[in-house]
């Protein structure tokens, strides 16, 4: 059986859509998941963008063992430098060209003709293919290039040295059965064609990213491009969990398999959550709340008869239907043995620090799920970057016949306490203008989400926010039974990151 690669630009196409960004912390520990996933290749971002972009490329080229790495660079050659530079301390490296084809791009956007390109295409190949054995052509629009010069940019870029030739429905243009058809008349016309992987890249503008890149599968593709809950630019991309739980579930129809771990799917799909705050819809395929809901009758009677409906079970994807409840009397064996169920692999040092803040937590709730332990591994995550502040204590006044007054004192790294006095439209506004007092900066909240790990009035409270500071953005993750002090702890959160970011980008 045929076997798919599965590329993965969750940190390059994801992170640019809103609300997506991610520090260089971040990257590196979804790049961890995501090789742990058994991505076959990572594209880290784009390494000639900005300073920020490459050092993040570079660390997580140092960083992964077994997933090829990435960077995505336009076919020049000071990009290209660039691009090199930040990859060539991976194990294996790839370096990604992106040049447009279609005539719209052309002409409006590189204001060249068709031979032009034709020749920057077999230069900046060859250019790229002097430092890194590994290159992927994208023919940027594809899906709106003419068939017949679109055969020929791709001929040239295999006769220049391209490993892999990538065919992307850049705007989400393409019907299935338009983009197949696309694929076989590539695959069985283009000299050099079967001796080359062809890959996918499709965009959700009309909702059809999943059903083209299967398409293409079908019509000979061998790698496809994808995001972790398809995120990506505008409508987003491919969507991972849906490509690989498609082969895995339909091998049989598509003649295909993927080396994918569909069992790490779960996990990395909440991990990105909690990264960047965006959360999936419950009806979301795969990974949704409700994706393995059953609330029918007839539905519901099926599953009590093992599986009349379902055509996956929610352990193929991570979801575990242990029920063991965990409580205040529950000992250290049996909660690593639960967080090891549920895919986490902690040492030592965060292992005594994540028992002691599920006792903690348990003290404050009658039993505590697998959920309000995912949370406790994302906050304790959140904050292994190097603090700079702390949350020592807080006071909120509050009411509605008063002026909400918060004061916070939060200790620094050198264990100065300070502690400042100020009033807001409510206890969450009054409590970040005290700490931007004590910060000294003048920083605007960008984004602020809030939301209830478990039902019931004692479910956790998980907050993220955005925050901005002389043209540098961050984000925080903060967790607690009260929703004030995960409200603090994602703005103290935040303000850490943005000064280690900042600290990180001038060294």
């Amino acid at each position: 059986m045929r076997q798919i690669r599965i590329f993965d630009t969750t940190l390059r196409d994801g992170e640019q859509s809103p609300g997506c960004s991610m520090n260089m912390k971040e990257k590196i520990d979804m790049a961890r998941q995501l090789e742990t996933l058994g991505v076959h290749v990572i594209e880290a971002g784009v390494a000639s963008a900005s300073q920020a972009d490459f050092n993040a490329v570079r660390a997580v080229a140092k960083e992964l063992r077994k997933a090829q790495v990435t960077s995505m660079s336009r076919a020049l050659a000071k990009d290209i430098d660039a691009t090199w530079e930040a990859l060539r301390h991976a194990r294996y490296p790839r370096i990604h060209l992106l040049i447009p084809t279609s005539d719209i791009l052309l002409e409006h956007r590189l204001k060249k003709s068709r031979e032009e390109v034709l020749e920057q295409t077999a230069e900046m190949v060859r250019y790229a293919k002097k430092l890194c054995e590994d290159v992927e052509f994208s023919a940027e629009d594809a899906t709106r290039s003419d068939p017949a010069y679109l055969a020929k940019v791709c001929e040239v870029a295999i006769a220049a040295g391209a490993t892999v030739i990538n065919i992307p429905d850049s705007i989400g243009y393409a019907m299935p059965e338009e983009y197949g058809n696309l694929f076989r008349f590539l695959r069985g016309s283009v000299k050099g064609a079967e001796h080359i992987p062809f890959s996918t890249h499709c965009h959700n503008d009309l909702g059809l990213a999943v059903a083209n890149s299967l398409s293409a599968i079908l019509a000979g593709a061998s790698e496809v491009q994808c995001t972790i809950n398809g995120i990506g630019e505008r409508a987003g991309n491919t969507a991972l969990e849906e490509i690989v739980m498609n082969l895995k579930t339909r091998a049989d129809y598509y003649g295909a398999d993927t080396a994918i771990d569909a069992t790490q799917i779960y996990k990395t799909s909440r991990l990105l959550t909690a990264i960047t705050g965006v959360k999936v819809q419950p009806n979301k395929a795969i990974v949704g709340e409700n994706a393995f809901a059953q609330e029918g009758e007839n539905q519901q009677h099926g599953v009590s008869g093992k599986s009349v409906y379902e055509i996956m079970r929610p352990e193929m994807v991570g979801l575990t239907n242990n029920k063991m409840v965990l409580g205040k009397h529950s000992g250290r064996h049996a909660f690593n043995d639960r967080v090891k169920e549920l895919g986490y692999s902690v040492n030592l040092d965060l292992s005594n620090t994540l028992f002691k803040r599920f006792k903690d937590l348990a003290d404050k709730k009658k039993s505590v799920s697998d959920r309000d332990i995912e949370a406790l591994v994302r906050s304790i995550l959140a904050q292994e970057i190097p603090k700079s502040y702390m949350l020592e204590r807080y006071v909120i006044n509050s009411g509605n016949t008063i002026t909400p007054t918060s004061s916070i004192a939060l200790t620094g790294v050198d264990g100065a306490r300070v502690e400042k006095v100020a009033i807001g439209f409510g206890p969450v506004d009054a409590s970040f203008n005290a700490i931007n007092k004590i910060v000294g900066r003048a920083v605007k909240l960008e984004e602020y989400s809030i939301g209830a790990v478990t039902e019931g009035r004692d479910a956790q409270g998980e907050v993220s926010v955005k925050i901005s500071s002389e043209g540098a953005t961050a984000k925080g993750y903060g967790l607690s039974t009260d929703v004030i002090e995960a409200s603090i702890l994602a703005y103290i959160n935040a303000i850490n990151n943005l000064i280690y970011e900042k600290t990180r980008i001038e060294q």
